[in-house]
């Protein structure tokens, strides 16, 4: 191509874009208006000035079925000199996208190209997701973009449920939903307690619908906070709850009660077929030694875990369906409900009463009182033996049989029962049965501390090393356990260290070893300086600026007891301060004392629910930061 027809095309371009841009330049006052959304929103780069969803209800003669059109339009303002975002909407088999446009302000096409891909997360119960996206710039202070999307569910039981906030701020926020007298639907409030939410309710001049208008003003923006708890639990929301409709004089029920609810899901697994002929040789072969019928559950259990992969991506009705135990089998690969069909399937071809169960994980707030397919997240399999009542997660590598994660404990379950259903909660377990005990002896040798440890795990600090341990390839298991045990510390080395077996998963891990530690010693005249932590646990954990409640994997309970024997002919002159805190979340504590010729360094770290609430934050963070002053602080031993 010519140097002279390159130069044509790049004016050309130029002056498409420059007359497309016509009319969309910010005002003096848009960047007044940008300028003081930014001192009301100074961690945000974008605002919305409106954001409205207006939800109507229409029925599908030929699929009868209620279907929901969704239209939202937004009008989005950049507060600073420039900013870049991502616009995205998802959707998945059962609904479409059928207008997704990025307007300018003067209501011109910015001409952003829309890209359509599947989407995938490890959290991901709709396996069919897929998200339509395009990346946008805002080039100048106060300049907006106005969008419009239409979504159309082709079921209303899909539509579960509508958050006011966004991923960012939004000075008005307006929620219409028109409903047809033909359709009995529930709008649940949710966290509406502490925000002003104004709700207008108006019917037609027939009678023949009801529009609920919800209007809320400066939402701020949705947390972009690791470890925080679900939105369900934080954000103001509506869960819709679709009950019945009416059509021909007769009331249809959709998910009036949870038997509703029940009966749809019995109906996707009633289309299983479930043919075990490909399992039975590795039932038998995995029952065939067994001593007990515990043994055999176990050995099948633990195969599941140890021989299927977990794929948050499976084909199925919306991700609710199960696959066949027997796809699951030979692909060595499923989701939660394939890996929880598998697992009855097997147990059922063993003899025992194995059912599938439904349950929402910590991550959702709901229980099974909520007909509404946002209730769930999670498939397990229930196995009923002897009058107890045992839940079987194949997803969660290296549990034991009988203890459940903590991000299902406590958690309502629903359990198959032929054309009823059973409702249960998974058992809790304290804090202390994840016990964690650390022990230290150790001395002075020259110019280093040398001596032996021992650490023991139980519950899910045993199960969570026995995961990353055995995730790892053989020729660096032994390189991972000297990696953990000295925090990656090249001043620390371990050795002779002994385990016990990292494959038993029902045992307790034991950790021996020698360590010998440089760099931990200092020494002027008759002075001696010791950095005697070494595992620093916890010292990251100010809470500093976050605003929601911090969540850990599982509750904590973590004991540790270094013993420093002293040098003949020193004494100590200088130990830190002790210190504690109790509360409902968390016990805490750290001591020295000195015990004959040693001094003993102790600490108990307890948290109770495995969470810290925000109304904590003051006293946790006053506390990290003295636990942080004594891991930077020495002890300090003088010549008698």
């Amino acid at each position: 191509m010519s140097q002279k027809l390159c130069c044509l095309i790049l004016m050309m371009s130029l002056s498409m874009s420059l007359f497309s841009q016509k009319g969309a330049e910010p005002t003096e006052t848009e960047k007044t208006n940008a300028s003081k959304l930014k001192v009301l929103y100074p961690d945000d780069h974008v605002a919305l000035q409106e954001n409205s969803d207006i939800i109507t209800f229409d029925f599908d003669k030929r699929e009868q079925k209620v279907t929901v059109q969704q239209l939202l339009s937004q009008d989005y303002i950049n507060m600073d000199s420039r900013a870049d975002i991502q616009m995205y909407s998802f959707y998945d088999g059962e609904t479409t996208i059928e207008t997704f446009d990025i307007n300018l302000k003067n209501g011109k096409s910015a001409g952003f190209y829309l890209k359509d891909e599947a989407y995938k997360s490890s959290d991901l119960f709709h396996n069919d997701a897929r998200v339509k996206y395009t990346h946008v710039d805002f080039p100048l202070k106060g300049y907006r973009y106005l969008t419009e999307i239409e979504k159309h569910y082709k079921d209303i039981k899909y539509f579960t449920k509508i958050y006011f906030s966004s991923e960012y701020p939004t000075v008005k926020r307006t929620l219409k939903i028109e409903i047809p007298e033909w359709l009995d639907v529930e709008l649940k409030e949710m966290n509406f307690e502490g925000y002003s939410i104004k709700k207008d309710v108006t019917t037609d001049a027939k009678g023949k619908s009801k529009t609920y208008t919800f209007t809320m003003e400066n939402v701020p923006a949705m947390f972009d906070e690791s470890n925080a708890p679900g939105p369900t639990y934080i954000y103001p929301h509506i869960l819709v709850l679709a009950k019945s409709y009416t059509y021909d004089n007769a009331v249809h029920p959709i998910f009036e009660s949870t038997q509703d609810l029940y009966n749809w899901y019995k109906s996707l697994v009633d289309e299983l077929k479930n043919d075990n002929s490909s399992i039975k040789t590795k039932v038998a072969e995995l029952t065939a030694n067994a001593k007990t019928d515990e043994e055999k559950i176990k050995n099948i259990y633990y195969w599941v875990q140890d021989n299927i992969r977990y794929i948050a991506f499976e084909d199925g009705i919306a991700g609710f369906k199960p696959d066949e135990a027997s796809n699951v089998f030979n692909k060595k690969y499923g989701d939660c409900k394939g890996m929880a069909n598998l697992t009855k399937q097997m147990l059922v071809e063993a003899g025992f009463d194995a059912r599938l169960t439904w349950i929402g994980t910590k991550h959702i707030a709901y229980d099974y009182s909520t007909p509404n397919l946002s209730v769930d997240n999670h498939m397990i399999c229930t196995l009923f033996k002897d009058g107890k009542t045992i839940f079987l997660d194949g997803t969660e590598k290296f549990n034991a049989f009988g203890e459940y994660a903590d991000r299902i404990q406590g958690k309502q379950v629903m359990i198959e029962n032929g054309d009823s259903f059973i409702l249960e909660y998974v058992p809790t377990h304290d804090a202390q049965f994840n016990k964690e005990n650390i022990s230290y002896n150790l001395k002075l040798t020259d110019e280093s501390i040398t001596g032996k440890a021992d650490k023991t795990y139980r519950g899910e600090s045993r199960s969570s090393l026995l995961y990353y341990f055995n995730t790892l390839k053989n020729d660096k298991k032994d390189e991972f356990l000297e990696y953990y045990l000295n925090k990656g510390n090249s001043n620390i080395k371990v050795t002779d260290i002994n385990t016990t077996d990292l494959q038993d998963r029902d045992a307790n891990i034991d950790i021996s070893y020698d360590i010998d530690i440089k760099n931990a010693v200092s020494s002027f005249d008759n002075t001696v300086y010791v950095d005697l932590d070494i595992d620093k646990e916890l010292s990251g954990y100010e809470l500093d600026k976050r605003k929601t409640d911090y969540l850990f994997s599982s509750k904590k309970d973590l004991e540790s007891t270094i013993r420093l024997e002293l040098p003949h002919g020193y004494k100590v002159s200088h130990l830190p301060e002790n210190i504690s805190v109790k509360s409902k979340n968390y016990d805490m504590f750290v001591g020295f004392s000195k015990e004959g010729n040693a001094i003993l360094y102790k600490k108990r770290f307890k948290i109770k629910n495995a969470q810290i609430e925000t109304t904590d934050f003051e006293e946790w963070n006053d506390f990290i930061k003295k636990l942080n002053t004594i891991y930077n602080e020495q002890i300090i031993l003088t010549k008698e």
